[in-house]
């Protein structure tokens, strides 16, 4: 087991993420790093110039970003972690003017880890609950 990648995940969304630390980025990412599941179905982004690219663009659109850890699992080289988001949308996303809204989305993260820096990341996040506080989209209903 990769010892300290529970750690490791939570020091990439503390500082990337709750403190908006571009550098942690480069000092965290293998330039040859693949990330799904951050962007558009079907669109894997490729090292940490191309997730820079995703993180600026979500950080104009949304402001006062914290990212709390419920918990972290490890199993060799991976850790997944599952966590909740908040948010004030005070920026354009996706054509979606800023609502001034502060918003929650839960979603699950697995990375996986070589010699401290991410090589891969897997993302799966509650988009549609987004898109439904944002009023882009109506609430389902379900029976």
């Amino acid at each position: 087991m990769a010892a300290g990648s529970a750690a490791l995940i939570r020091k990439w969304f503390e500082e990337v993420w709750n403190q908006g630390r571009e550098e942690t980025i480069d000092a965290m990412c293998d330039e040859d790093a693949i990330g799904y599941g951050q962007a558009q179905s079907g669109t894997a982004i490729r090292g940490p110039e191309h997730f820079k690219q995703f993180w600026r663009s979500f950080r104009s659109a949304f402001s006062n970003i914290h990212v709390d850890i419920q918990e972290t699992i490890e199993q060799e080289d991976r850790v997944a972690a599952r966590w909740t988001i908040t948010m004030n949308h005070t920026g354009a996303f996706l054509g979606i003017a800023s609502t001034n809204k502060r918003l929650t989305v839960n979603g699950i993260s697995m990375q996986r880890f070589k010699d401290g820096l991410i090589i891969e990341a897997w993302d799966n996040w509650d988009q549609l609950d987004l898109l439904v506080q944002l009023g882009a989209v109506p609430a389902p209903k379900f029976l």
